[in-house]
């Protein structure tokens, strides 16, 4: 699971999406296709655009503000889940329910 993550030869997310969409050509797709093989995380990055699919002519919006209170939280929360042990900790507080 260390390795789950993009590499420099992982198609982008916008030629994923339009893989998913059907708006490739036929080689690129066959490209994006035999990567898929090989690659978990493209594959799973495809199956989300599956289960929430996306329009490539969506307009983009900047996302509003977060509210400072939110954005502490939400760094405190990162802190400390990145702290050494913090999985394991997660893992047994669920064993525990």
């Amino acid at each position: 699971m260390a390795n789950f993550a993009k590499n420099e030869k992982c198609p982008t997310s916008a030629d994923l999406l339009a893989f998913q969409l059907g708006d490739l050509e036929v080689e690129c797709g066959a490209e994006i296709r035999e990567h898929l093989v090989g690659c978990e995380f493209c594959s799973a990055e495809l199956a989300f655009y599956s289960r929430y699919p996306m329009d490539l002519e969506e307009e983009v919006t900047e996302p509003d503000t977060i509210p400072a209170p939110l954005l502490e939280l939400a760094e405190a929360l990162l802190h400390q889940n990145s702290l050494p042990g913090s999985f394991d900790k997660l893992v047994n507080g669920l064993k525990s329910r």
